[in-house]
């Protein structure tokens, strides 16, 4: 099993929720049990199960929503990109506004700039009663194919 295309291989891109479903086989997005909803460049929306992603206390895991956040702004990044291109996440940050104990966590990933060599996205987490729990900003770098990963 392998999460990175071997050296020299050009990575192929999904473009569908289905594509990047089965993209996601033994990845870290599979075992969070991250869901995605739709994709696109302006907005990407995906959930995560809370149950199998919490720490000691029994709270969801602070990092388990800054990959759900960096999940879905990394998978808008890309569909702006485009299948030439590849996008790759340079900076996340996040605050944690509120614990959440079971459900599921929502995110929504907006576009907040799409140019030619970056894309920033705002990625809102939110529980089941539609509190907030997380809000992140991600930048991504968009490489040319030949400079892709």
């Amino acid at each position: 099993m392998t999460d990175t295309p071997s050296p020299g291989s050009a990575p192929s891109f999904p473009a569908t929720v289905e594509d990047w479903t089965a993209a996601a086989a033994g990845t870290l997005i599979e075992r969070l049990q991250i869901r995605l909803d739709e994709v696109s460049a302006d907005r990407t929306t995906g959930s995560m199960p809370v149950a199998g992603n919490t720490q000691p206390a029994g709270l969801l895991h602070g990092g388990a929503s800054v990959t759900l956040a960096e999940t879905l702004g990394s998978v808008a990044a890309q569909a702006h990109a485009g299948p030439d291109r590849a996008a790759v996440g340079i900076e996340i940050n996040a605050t944690h506004h509120r614990g959440t104990r079971s459900g599921w966590v929502h995110g929504v990933a907006t576009a907040v700039h799409r140019g030619r060599t970056t894309a920033v996205y705002e990625i809102v987490v939110s529980d089941d009663a539609g509190r907030r729990v997380c809000t992140a900003r991600l930048t991504c770098m968009v490489l040319a194919g030949g400079d892709a990963v």
